[in-house]
Parts: structure tokens; sequence; C-alpha cells
């Protein structure tokens, strides 16, 4: 077969893995670091380095194709899977590798399919399954000779994308000069905010309210002629913390937000945390059904307890959220963020592939090609805070997969007109 040989090879992430719990209940900062005890388990501290483990699959031509592994910023948050262990990935990757030398890297799904099956009646870790399917995805189109984009159009009989992918920054802590990076740079989708505490939220969620208007004052102040971005912000639960989890309640403010902007489509994720999927799901379709009735602009758009595919398919299919954030992390295999991506547009819910900010550039540029073959509504610039740098990888990584895809596009309607082809 294709592959003889696995490399491991130990990272890091581009930002930083933070106890969601041990922050919201109000730890205070000292510089750029939390003082005070974790809470999640599997945390040594409030916020630690994030780490990465790179798998090369070596190739028969010697050609080494590599995928990268990590957890997301708020591992064990939300239902998701506990902070990343580089020594449990490593274990299991060595039961793993036997499977990968063993199969047909040529046929993608099938490739994944194989390597993926449960590894003593259990599924293998998502950030392991994250890393191996997208060295596979890479070694599909170079086996090919062709771009991961097409690999996913092929086995998902999709055709050759023309459309580019609005791209979503997030500002972190230093939202202010962000947010002007952000207008100066035309991004689509801004600023996200990073609005996880009581102090950055504000009693009644003034504090809030008041850098929503900012924002968007802002980007009429210094932004170019025409340029209207879309308004994302996270809250990380904070209305539900603050208003009581009460659909009714809860819209009723995210409505007063939305009448703040009226000339902006305002994005909300991350409303409340209602506890369980099921609660979620339950919850945030009340919610979207209130918004919707009043003809409001603001849109749900849900993240935690949406992690698998099978919850992203639950929610879609239940309309709890105008758009779902994948978090491809989360998701585990990228194909399966492809599978999400098109379930989501199956159900006409709109599909944000998101990600972290503790991933790397190369799981970054993978979600570029799935998020442009399937045509998503809009994908998270990563990895990092720093918006440019995230914003230059994927953006570039975006021009330069669509100038492969035209080019091809434009090679074959002219092989076809030499041919006679109509």
């Amino acid at each position: 077969m294709q592959i003889k040989d696995v490399l491991l090879v130990a990272g890091n992430g581009a930002f930083f893995y933070d106890d969601q719990a041990a922050i919201r209940a109000g730890v205070p900062q000292d510089g750029f670091i939390y003082v005070g005890e974790p809470v999640t388990s599997g945390f040594i501290a409030i916020r630690v380095p994030a780490s990465s483990l790179s798998v090369g699959l070596v190739l028969t031509d010697d050609t080494v194709v590599w995928g990268d592994m990590m957890s997301v910023q708020y591992s064990g948050a939300g239902g998701r899977d506990s902070l990343f262990d580089a020594d449990r990935i490593s274990y299991l990757t060595s039961q793993v590798v036997t499977r990968l030398v063993d199969v047909d890297a040529f046929r993608y799904l099938d490739a994944c399919a194989k390597v993926f099956e449960p590894f003593e009646q259990e599924r293998l870790p998502l950030a392991l399954e994250y890393g191996v399917s997208q060295a596979l995805l890479r070694a599909a189109a170079h086996l090919q000779r062709t771009t991961m984009a097409e690999i996913i159009c092929a086995e998902f009989d999709l055709p050759l994308p023309m459309r580019r992918v609005p791209i979503y920054c997030q500002s972190g802590d230093a939202r202010e000069i962000n947010v002007d990076k952000m207008i100066l740079k035309a991004v689509d989708v801004l600023p996200h905010g990073l609005i996880n505490s009581r102090q950055k939220f504000g009693a009644a969620g003034q504090t809030f309210v008041e850098f929503v208007k900012w924002v968007a004052t802002r980007t009429r102040e210094i932004g170019r002629p025409g340029y209207h971005p879309v308004l994302h912000f996270d809250v990380y639960g904070w209305i539900g913390l603050e208003f009581g989890l009460e659909p009714q309640r809860i819209a009723d403010f995210i409505c007063g937000v939305a009448d703040n902007i009226p000339a902006f489509t305002l994005n909300i994720e991350c409303p409340a945390d209602f506890g369980s999927t099921q609660a979620q799901i339950d919850n945030y379709a009340r919610i979207v059904s209130i918004l919707d009735d009043r003809g409001s602009s603001a849109r749900i758009v849900v993240d935690e307890r949406c992690n698998t595919l099978e919850d992203i398919r639950l929610f879609a299919e239940a309309k709890a959220a105008h758009l779902v954030q994948i978090k491809t992390p989360d998701v585990g295999s990228i194909a399966d963020t492809a599978r999400a991506v098109l379930l989501c547009k199956a159900n006409k819910v709109g599909a944000y592939v998101g990600g972290s900010c503790t991933e790397t550039d190369l799981s970054a540029q993978a979600s570029v090609h799935v998020s442009v073959a399937t045509q998503a509504d809009m994908m998270l610039a990563k990895p990092g805070m720093g918006v440019d740098e995230a914003f230059s990888i994927v953006g570039n990584e975006q021009n330069r997969l669509l100038a492969i895809l035209n080019r091809r596009r434009a090679k074959t309607t002219t092989l076809d007109e030499k041919r006679g082809v109509s």
C-alpha cells in the first residue's frame, strides 16, 4: 500500500488551553495568567500552553504528509473531550499505525473508515481522528495529484466550488486593537469579543451592549466605503447566567441588542448553556422561533453542547440554531466536518466551519479546503488570537486554492471546446 511508515512529533498549539469553569467563576487575572486553582479535570493550572502532536505519513515515494492533533481552548467544557493528553494519544496511535500501513490511501473516505474503527469497543480520541484525517486527506491529494478540496468534492460528489467562503476573525482580550485590525483588513465577520466573564458582560449586559455599539460605530468610522461586515459575538453563556435560563428573557435581550445596530446582521454565539445537549436543543429552538417571529436581524449560533456529527444532526434537524459552529477538533475526523456542513445545508441551517485558537497552520489549511469544497457559510480565521497571522493563513490558503480551481475549470472548458463537447 501507499503508506510505509508513520512519524509522531510533539508540537505547540497556537494559543493556550483555558479552564472555562474557573474563569466563569470569576478568578482574577494577573497579566496574562489567571490566579487560582483549576476546576476542570486534567488542568494543572487555569491557563496552560496549548500542545499538539503531528502525525506524518511516509508514502512509498518518500513524501511525508502531515496532520496535527490538539484539543480546543475550552477543553472539558460543554460536553467536550477532556484536555489533550499526548501520552494517551501516542499510545493509541501505536495501535493505529498497523491500520494506516494497511489502507488504500488513494481512497480517502474508505481509509478514514478503516483507520478510525473503535479500539477495544471505544471510539478513538477525537484529537487523534482530527490529526490523522488531515494527514490522510493530504496523502490522497498527493497520490491523485490534486488539491485536498478536490478530494472532498470527488468523495462527496460535489461540483468544483466557485464561491469564496466568508472569513470570521476573533479578537481575544485585545478587543479594541484587534477590532481596528479587522476593520482595516475588511474582515467579513467580526469580532468574536471573548465575552467570557461577568466583568466583560456587565450588570444586565450593559458592558457587552456598549461594546457592540462601539464595534458598529468604529466600523463606520474607519472602514472603507461599502464595507459592511456581519457582527458576531461569542458570549459564552452569559446571557443565560445573567438573566436566567428562560428563552423568552434571553430572546428579549438579544432583540434589544440587535435594535441598537439596525444596519448590521448580528450573530450571538452561545447565549446560554442549558446543561445538556437535549436541553440545549429544546431551548435554542424556542429562542430561534421567538427571534424569527419578531423578524429580528439577530441570529443564534450554537457551540457548547453541539460537538460531534450526531450532535450537529440533532441541532440542524430541530432548527435549534440559525448557524451551527462545526468545531473541527471536537467533531473528530475532518471528513465528518464535511459531512456536518452538508447536513446543515440539507436542513437549511447555516454551516460555520470553526475550530479553535489552539490549532496549527496545518489544521487551519486543511479546514479551508473542506470549507471551500462544501461551500460553508463562513469559516474561522485560525490559529491563534492575533488576527493578522490567522487571517493571512486562512485567507491566503483560500485565495491560492480558488486560483488553482479556476485554472482547472478553465482548462477543462478549453479541452471540452476543442473536443466539441457542449
